[in-house]
């Protein structure tokens, strides 16, 4: 069984907000779903992004492969974190 990480669409009508989802790859969009791992509201100015990083490392150590939109909110993630880390140690 193929199992991704992809988005799932919610909200309303040009309101969109999605949940990061761990699903067979057989599944539809909105359809069934193993585990919801974290939420995007891309409403938000700088688009609202958490996840389960315990999760997603389960899941990925698994086999989960994430979807392309997911891999890159992932890695805007991680230059963000890298970001702020190097920012809070030039200060100390």
């Amino acid at each position: 069984m193929a199992v991704h990480i992809r988005l799932t669409r919610q909200g309303s009508k040009k309101k969109p907000f999605y949940r990061i989802v761990v699903t067979d790859h057989r599944s539809p969009r909105e359809g069934r779903f193993l585990e919801l791992i974290g939420t995007y509201d891309p409403a938000k100015d700088p688009g609202l992004f958490s996840i389960d990083h315990a999760r997603l490392d389960y899941w990925r150590k698994n086999g989960a492969t994430p979807s392309e939109t997911v891999a890159r909110l992932l890695s805007r993630e991680a230059r963000k974190t890298a970001a702020t880390a190097a920012g809070t140690e030039a200060k100390a």
